[in-house]
């Protein structure tokens, strides 16, 4: 279902949120916590780019780590071989994950279902394994780090984690934009048309097989831009870190916890889960064993039964029920 028209209200509201957003950093010094911010805007990001297609389509890829780690080793490369700037490579990279969804998707939306999802997994493992092999192109298993260059804006290095910060919250600001656009044009309709009852959605002459892989090139895209930010971050790639299923999996999770299909349930999701895993990691340490993935798995399942739409849909309800008495 389309969002409406948003109010008066919402925009202030919108306008009072990026300005606390863009304030953050010069109240909050620590590091540790500006760590968590971006992390939580990062996976937000993500999420946003899952959700396109998994929320909106319900076509529920596993596989988006594909284009994470293809956005990041074609920027690190072109980076370390040939002296490009990693804000063209990132560009480059969503270029490459783009191109690379086209076969992808050919190859997938053939089938439909729990076929479909571990269709998208396995094309991700097989990337992992390949650039496991390409030892002299892209370093093998041991990965390379990114050469340190100090303060370095042109080159996407910055000497305090603030800068990070503003940059992942440029990429949240866009995802959020390509989204809300999407959302209210003719594709977002046939997408939720799509995610509702794809046969049914062909029978009234929507396209799609066509709808489903522009969408993909579009999630791709994003996703591989993530993947670009992420390796300039940590200054470091390898295959085990640029195609991990975990990326495939947190992008899904903050979207399915938030609420599938709606505009701010990606980055409600994430702040959840985010905050609550890195909490638990600081005052746990690794005590307790397994304890951040119990949590993620109880809050899934509380979601899944008693708030299938996820947070969105209860904030939803309650903000429905707040404004009829107001109404009447």
């Amino acid at each position: 279902m389309m969002a409406h028209r948003p109010s008066a209200r919402g925009i202030v509201l919108l306008a009072v949120g990026i300005a606390i957003l863009i304030a953050l950093p010069q109240v909050v010094t620590s590091s540790f916590a500006i760590d968590i911010f971006i992390r939580i805007l990062l996976f937000s990001f993500i999420g946003i780019a899952w959700n396109l297609m998994g929320g909106y389509a319900k076509q529920l890829s596993l596989g988006h780590a594909a284009y994470f780690g293809l956005g990041a080793y074609t920027s690190t490369i072109l980076q370390i071989d040939f002296n490009i700037s990693p804000w063209i490579g990132m560009i480059a990279g969503g270029v490459v994950a783009m191109l690379a969804s086209l076969p992808i998707g050919w190859l997938c939306f053939r089938l439909r279902g729990p076929y479909f999802t571990i269709a998208t997994i396995a094309t991700a493992q097989a990337l992992m394994l390949i650039f496991l092999k390409f030892r002299d192109l892209a370093w093998g298993a041991e990965g390379t780090t990114i050469p340190n260059l100090g303060s370095a804006p042109l080159m996407m290095q910055f000497e305090t984690k603030a800068a990070y910060y503003y940059v992942v919250l440029g990429l949240l600001v866009v995802g959020l934009a390509v989204t809300y656009v999407i959302e209210r044009s003719w594709m977002g309709y046939y997408l939720v048309a799509i995610g509702e009852d794809e046969d049914a959605a062909e029978a009234i002459g929507v396209n799609a097989p066509k709808i489903k892989r522009d969408i993909y090139l579009i999630s791709s895209f994003l996703t591989a831009l993530a993947g670009t930010f992420y390796t300039q971050y940590i200054y470091f790639i390898d295959p085990a870190t640029a195609f991990s299923f975990n990326i495939s999996i947190e992008a899904a999770l903050v979207s399915i916890v938030g609420g599938i299909g709606t505009l701010w349930g990606p980055v409600i999701g994430t702040v959840l889960l985010e905050t609550t895993s890195t909490l638990l990691q600081s005052w746990l340490g690794s005590s307790i064993g397994g304890v951040q993935l119990t949590v993620y798995s109880l809050i899934l399942m509380a979601v899944i039964l008693w708030r299938p739409t996820g947070l969105m849909g209860m904030i939803s309800e309650a903000w429905h029920r707040h404004r009829k008495p107001a109404q009447a």
